[in-house]
Formats: structure tokens, sequence, C-alpha cells
């Protein structure tokens, strides 16, 4: 039997469809087998066991999924719960196919059928009408787009996909449609995250480990768990997998913590091996709230070379990343260049759009021209608009239905008077409809996140969880807040029905209509619960459980979990994140009154919070003058510490970059005091490059030299240690870099050359961005000064790249300064001259003097090449003048050497003038 026919129904086996006439109706795979086991056995009472035996063998799943996969069946049949025809529920026990098989609808052939139209929408539920014709209203061409690279994709290209419009543009709906295509290839893996405002977002790649980890506990758990213990051990501590082992779940120590391109390439590794006989389509919403490591993701697998039966899909609304100055837009940009993504922007609907979607909704009814053009009048074609307004007459029996048909009552002037102007209008008109019950539920879900739990519901509002998924339920079924639930694991096995907001903006507007008073206590009693479920392994949560303690004003747990969030982003080398989290934990400890714990949690916020900054601009962050100022308080503290030492490592970096050389030098002797006295290699490691790299600056090679020479003989036993991750950069590559700078200070070229060398190769094969910005603009100024404009201009590309992916605002400058030198070099004197002007005054204006004597004497260099000789000579004044300032003499040799080009070059032009 290929297919069984029932009222205005057939189902048909062999496709796995439900036809209605020639309409075929949107089942998901499981829906189906849902109504298969039911149709089979019509009659007969199917008890929930049997169903979920049959169609979910050998996984655990709860009556949530089951009763949403029902709620499906029946709005595909036009069912009605409470006087059903095809489905009826015997209560706790299961359910039952009443209609009669092979009989059709009030003896009417099945050709008849084919023609008759679908029966209109009840006022409940007046979307249920023609849902798979309407899903793409509008957005044919964008799908069938989406499905031609899901081809190719299944050839083994890996595509990246950017679908981008304003708020309720359509961009959820036509990736659900474009899902549902997927869905039914054989194999095909979805994972699906979302970016949040606010509410999480700044953990660090928080929507693709809640995807990996949702997929993680379905039927594919296993094989993923599997794959990542494989590919990216390091990935295991951060998925919430229930089939790894305890000890897995541990964080890494200080040797085993990963720099931010090694979980990139890991996280890559991995997600492409689950790709690997099917394709794997990642998607993730809202890109505009994204964290900075998940930008990193999509634009380092859309980098990478390697086949894959990959597609990464990324929603986001432009006019956020442009008001925002969200970095999303030049990862874009960089993608487009080079051909590795497609772009799909999602216009306004067409009026003609409007119509059609008027149509689907009310079949085979008249309604006014002036309503059609009234609807698109106030909503500008805007979908979400759109669906809401037309539910919205339906409710205030603008629109109504009379003896099965649907009728236009008032006039079109009433109908714009009573239209709210916005959609928040309209979406606070939706809730206030909603019974005091399911009002309460969908507040303190808002408050809970856009993605939430029933059990943080139910927690917020100390009720009953069974009686907040019921309330959750009827909103997912009849209002259209929220998604259908699925189901999700808590530590100690605890599971729970889990739903999504359909749109920010139905989060947004109930949570803005909560009390003051009331937020801040929904808020207090999810944190509670979260840590009463989570216990020691809060550190999870750390970010989401800060946000709520936050806004309940519980000052010192909010504390508590941003110092444990900033630190877990840290060790992710998530610098961004981390500093946005140690902000939020500096601005709570205002709040807290004066302690020696709170000494101690301000030190260790701001040395999170300076590390990271030094991380992204260098040492011009105006942030980093506290904690410097507070080292210089405690620099000669009597009792040493590690923390003391940490701060003084920056103090030195601070007094260098500064230009002040001396001060500098003194610091760096107080870092070898202690480090001797702890005990500790790694600092003794870290004191020597400290002290090297200050001497180097005020031309004392020599001495330098043997301090570099101990840091890299110490680097072996100690290449792990944490002190190279807290400032940002690799020990050995520091001192290699120096080392080359002292060898051609003192006349040794091809020994400086070989140095540099090797800390090339040792920063390439330790991928650490920080480290390889750094080594780049050595190479690229030790070329400079070989004459070697072509392969200083390679190595400032790749300043250039690290400097732009990884938001190092600081070496942007740098940047400009190197690359203009090679323009300037090679015959481009006037673009090369303003680029090199360009970055000198980004670099000063930051507050920076380190290396700007240097930086002046390239630019006379190329100033008095270009027959600008005086202004050459005014740029060596203003360097050899710095000198004199900070101490900073190892650039005098070249810069005399330049001067004295200058002064025969003035000399040449002054006889040539005379004559």
């Amino acid at each position: 039997m290929s297919e069984i026919a029932f009222g205005q129904f057939r189902l048909d086996f062999n496709n796995e469809c439900l036809w209605q006439g020639t309409r075929s109706i949107s089942l998901r795979p499981k829906a189906f087998a849902v109504l298969k086991i039911l149709v089979e056995n019509a009659g007969q009472l199917v008890n929930k066991q049997q169903v979920l035996d049959a169609v979910w063998p050998g996984t655990f799943v709860g009556d949530a999924v089951l009763k949403d996969n029902i709620r499906q069946l029946r709005e595909a049949l036009k069912d009605d719960a409470a006087s059903p025809n095809y489905i009826e529920t015997a209560h706790r026990r299961g359910y039952r196919f009443i209609a009669k098989l092979g009989e059709q609808s009030q003896g009417k052939s099945l050709a008849a059928f084919q023609h008759e139209p679908a029966r209109p929408p009840s006022s409940d539920n007046a979307r249920s009408v023609s849902k798979a014709a309407r899903r793409v209203l509008g957005r044919e061409a964008e799908l069938a787009k989406m499905q031609a690279l899901m081809e190719l994709v299944r050839g083994g290209e890996r595509k990246t996909v950017f679908i981008t419009g304003e708020a309720g543009i359509g961009k959820t709906t036509l990736v659900e449609a474009f899902l549902e295509h997927v869905a039914v290839i054989p194999g095909a893996l979805i994972v699906r995250g979302q970016c949040l405002e606010h509410f999480g977002s700044s953990e660090p790649y928080l929507p693709v480990l809640d995807g990996l980890s949702r997929l993680g506990r379905v039927s594919t758990g296993t094989r993923v768990s599997d794959v990542f213990r494989e590919q990216a051990p390091a990935w295991l501590s951060h998925l919430a997998l229930t089939n790894v082992q305890p000890g897995e779940k541990d964080l890494p120590g200080p040797a085993a913590a990963p720099t931010r391109e090694r979980m990139l390439r890991e996280m890559a590794q991995a997600i492409e091996r689950l790709a690997e006989h099917a394709p794997l389509v990642l998607v993730l919403e809202d890109l505009h709230w994204s964290d900075y490591s998940t930008l990193d993701l999509v634009s380092y697998l859309a980098r990478r070379k390697d086949p894959a039966r990959l597609m990464v899909i990324g929603t986001y609304r432009p006019v956020d990343v442009i008001l925002a100055g969200h970095p999303l837009s030049g990862v874009k940009r960089e993608l487009q260049a080079h051909h590795l993504c497609h772009e799909l922007p999602l216009e306004y609907l067409s009026e003609e759009d409007v119509s059609q979607y008027l149509a689907a909704q009310f079949p085979g009814q008249y309604l006014p021209t002036r309503l059609r053009r009234t609807i698109y009048r106030r909503t500008e074609g805007n979908p979400l608009f759109m669906v809401n307004l037309v539910q919205y007459l339906i409710d205030q029996k603008v629109i109504a239905q009379q003896q099965g048909e649907w009728s236009f009552c008032v006039d079109c002037a009433e109908v714009e008077k009573g239209i709210p102007a916005t959609i928040k209008a309209l979406i606070e008109k939706q809730v206030e409809r909603l019974g005091q019950d399911e009002r309460a539920v969908l507040e303190a879900a808002s408050a809970s996140g856009m993605d939430f739990s029933t059990i943080a519901v139910a927690a917020g509002l100390e009720k009953p969880v069974e009686w907040v998924e019921r309330h959750c339920e009827e909103l997912a079924r009849c209002h259209q807040f929220l998604s259908p639930a699925w189901l999700g694991e808590l530590p100690g096995g605890i599971v729970t029905s889990r739903h999504r907001f359909n749109h920010v903006l139905y989060r947004e507007v109930p949570y803005s209509l909560i009390p003051a008073m009331r937020r801040t206590k929904i808020h207090q009693r999810i944190a509670e619960r979260g840590v009463e479920l989570y216990k020691e392994r809060a550190c999870e949560i750390a970010a989401e459980l800060a946000m709520h303690f936050e806004e309940s004003r519980d000052w010192p747990r909010a504390l508590q979990y941003l110092i444990e969030a900033a630190g877990t982003a840290a060790r992710r080398s998530a610098h961004h994140e981390a500093a946005e989290l140690a902000r939020r934990g500096l601005e709570v400890l205002e709040s807290l009154p004066q302690s020696s714990d709170r000494a101690h949690q301000e030190i260790t916020l701001r040395m999170l919070r300076s590390t990271s900054l030094i991380a992204i601009k260098g040492f011009a962050a105006a942030e980093i003058d506290k904690i410097c100022m507070l080292a210089q308080e405690l620099r000669w503290m009597k009792d040493p510490s590690p923390q003391l030492f940490d701060m003084l490592v920056l103090l030195v970096l601070f007094y260098k970059f500064s230009g002040k050389m001396k001060s500098a030098e003194e610091t760096a002797e107080r870092l070898l005091h202690i480090a001797a006295t702890l005990g500790d290699s790694a600092l003794v490691m870290e004191a020597h490059r400290a002290m090297g790299s200050a001497l180097v600056e005020q031309g004392r090679c020599a001495e330098a030299l043997q301090h570099f020479d101990c840091a890299s003989s110490l680097y072996e036993t100690n290449a792990n240690h944490p002190y190279t991750l807290t400032i940002a950069h690799d020990c050995k590559v520091v001192s290699e870099c120096f080392a080359a700078r002292a060898l051609w200070t003192m006349g040794d070229p091809e020994g400086a050359l070989k140095r540099m060398q090797e800390a090339l190769a040792f920063a390439a094969e330790l991928s650490h961005p920080a480290s390889r910005v750094f080594v780049a603009h050595f190479a690229a100024q030790l070329h400079q000064l070989r004459g070697e404009p072509e392969l200083s201009r390679e190595h400032a590309k790749e300043m250039a790249k690290l400097a732009d992916e990884y938001g190092l605002d600081l070496w942007q400058a740098v940047v400009d300064i190197d690359w203009g030198w090679s323009e300037a070099a090679t015959g481009n004197e006037q673009s090369g001259i303003d680029q090199m002007q360009r970055g000198i005054k980004a670099y000063m204006a930051a507050g920076g003097k380190l290396w700007c004597p240097g930086f002046l004497g390239l630019l006379a260099g190329q100033l008095g090449k270009a027959g600008r000789t005086q202004e050459g000579l005014s740029a060596i004044t203003e360097a050899l003048a710095l000198v004199e300032e900070t101490g900073e003499t190892y650039s005098l040799p070249e810069l005399y050497r330049i001067k004295n080009e200058l002064v025969t070059l003035q000399t040449s032009e002054l006889a040539t003038v005379a004559s």
C-alpha cells in the first residue's frame, strides 16, 4: 500500500508526504512518522510509549517533543483538539486516529477536492492556512539560490551565506524554509545558534557552543563527542555533552591553555569531520550581536581551502552593524573581496506580495483593495509588521468572520487610526490580551533570555515546572511568541523542556513591561536556581549568572561570576569579551564597600582588562593607566608574589611605551629580584626578557643579548607557563626579535637575520596572533634596514591581515608606517609618505613614544629621496629630540646616518642654486 486517503487528505508513504488535493502539506520527518503510526493503527489507542519507541528508537525523548509533533499534525489537518475529526487525545495515555480510512469527506471524489479551496482560518489561529505556501512569500529566488548552493555543498564545496535585512524582514523564515529542504537530505546535520544582545552576548563562542551542545544531546551525541575528543579535545570542557567523562570536563591547565588560533583550528577540524559524509549546516542568527570569537570562526571556516560539505549561514541587520561599528561588516567585505561568501539581502515585500499573503490568508474571500493598500502603507512591506497587523485587525474584529465568510467591517480611515504605529505597540497589544498567567510566564521567560528552560522560568515565578510548561505550550501554539519545545539536559541528568522567542522583539517588549521591583526578584530567583543546579559547574554559565545577579543587584555574586567569566574568556583568547566582562566587573565593584577582598578583586579585574586591551590595542588604552598607577604604588612592596610580578611586567612595558626607559629598567631590576626570591624559573625567564628589552632600547645591546640568551635557554622548560599569556606575547618570540635588533645595532647583519628567521619560524608554529603581529613588525623593520622593500612589504601585509582580523588597533598604525615605507621605497613616493605620516600621527595620538625616533627616521629618509630635504631634516630634528627625552638611543646610529645624507643633499641643492 503506497498511500491511504482520509477526509480531504492522502498520506503518501513512498514520498513521505501529506497531500490535500494537489497541495503538498509540509511536515517534519518525525511528525510524518507519528501520523503514519497513528493511521496504521486507526481506531485503536496508541499509547505514548509505543509512539516514542517507534519514532525515536534508542533515544530518550519526553512528552513535550511528542506533544509538539501532535500539535503540528493538528495544524496541518485543521483539526481541533477539543472536537477532533482526526486525532483524539486519551488523557495521560496516548492518541487515537478516529477518521475513516479510504472515505472522502462528504461523499465527494478526490478529484473534486483538487479544485476546492481550503477552509478559511479560524480567528483563533489565522496563520494556519496555506502555511507552506506563504512560508517563502516574496523570497522564492533567495530560497532557490540557497538550494542551488546546497547542491554544491553536497559535492564538497564549502559555502558561507549572509542573509541580511532589518528586523522582521523574514531572515529567520527563509532560513527555516531552507532547513526543511536540508532536513530531507540523508545524514544531514543542522547546528543552529543564536547571538544574543545583553543576555549572554559577552560569552565567547556562545551560539556555536550552544548549537553543537544541542546536536550532541540528540541521537548523534556519541558521534559528536567522539569527533571532538579526537579533533578538538580543548573544546570538551566547553561543550555540554552528556557522554563526556568527568575528567574530560575539567578546564585545561596552563600548559594546555589554548591560543585563539588553536581553538579556531580545532573547532574547524571537528566541524569538518562531522560534515565528512553528509552536509552540515551551521546557522548563526543575529550576527550583529555576535561576539568577536564567533566572527573569527566564521571567517576562519570560510578561508580554509580543504573541501568540506559545510554551509555556514549567518543572519544580521546591516543598520545595527553600521551604528554599532561592529567588525562584522569588515569580515564580510574581506570575504566578499576573495569570493568566499554570498550575500542575500532581503528587501521589503512589494504591494503584490502583500496581496498574495492576504489571498493565502483568506482564500476565496473578497477583501477591499483599500485594505491591501492600507496594510502595505502602514507596514511598508515589513513581513513581521504585516503578519502582526493582520492578526491585530482580526482580534479587533476589523476583519471578521461571519457565517464562514470574511468581511471588512469598518472604514479604512478608522482602521488607520486604530492601528499601532510601531511593532512595539503591536506586540504590547498582544501581550495585554494574554491571560494573567500567560503574561507572567512570558515576562519571566523574557528575563531568562532569548533561549530559556522552563525550569528557569518556574524558578523566577516560584511556580511548578508543569504549570510553566503548560502555559509555554499555549503561548507557542496560539500566540506565536515562542517556538515549540525541545528537550535540554542540565547537570545531574535533569531533563527540561526549552523554548526560544520567535523574534527578539517578542522578548524585548514583554521584558520592558515588567515593573522594576518584580524584574529584580525574577532575576534573583533564576540566578539562585542556576547556582543550585550547576553547583561546582557554575563556571559553565558564569556569564549568564553574572547578568542575572547584576540585574537583581546582588553585587557580590555578580562580581564573583564576572571575574569567573572574564577569566574563562581570556583562557579562550577571546580578549574582546574578556575586556568587556572585566569592565562590567569594575562597575559592579563601585557598589561594594572597601575591604581586603575588594582590593584583591580590583587588581584581578584590572589585570584581566588590561591584558586583554593590550592584546587588542597595545598600550594605547587609557584604562591601562589605572593598573599601571596601582603597580607603581606597589612596586617596592616587601612581600613578593606572582600577582605583583604580573603587574610589574605590565609596568615595564607601559614605561617603555611611554618613553620612560630608565623607569622601565629600574622596574625590570625589581622583577629579577622577585623572580629570584620566589625561585620560579618561569618568572626568571620573563624577568630576563623584560630587562633585555629595556636595555636594548637604550642601546646597551651587549648587555641585552645576555638577558635574551638567558630567557631563550629557560624557554624549553617553561614554554606554556601562564605569564606568557598574561602579557599577550610569547617570551621566546619577543626575545629573538630583540636579539636580532641588538645584533644589527652591534654590526652583525647576518646574525640579526638568522635570529629573526628563527623568531618567524617559531611564531608560525606557535600560531599566537599577538606574537605573530609583533614578529612581523620586527621582520619588516629589519628588511627596511637591509634596504629590501619588497620583503618588508610582505611582512607589512601579514601585519595588516592580523591587525584587521583581531581588531589590534594600535598595530594598524604601525602597519601604515611599515607599508607606507615600502610603497615609497618602490617608487610610490607621495602615497607612501602620506601613509607613513598618517600612521605616525595615529601612533603618537594614542600616546606612543616607543619606537617613534625610528619611525621618524624612516620618514625622513623617504622625504629626502623625494626631494623634500627640509621636511626630512625637520623629522630628524624631532626624532633626536625624542631620543633626548626618552633615552631610547638604539636608533641613534641610523638617525645620524640619515641626517648626514640629508645634510649632504641640502648642501648639493644649495650649491646647485648658487651656480
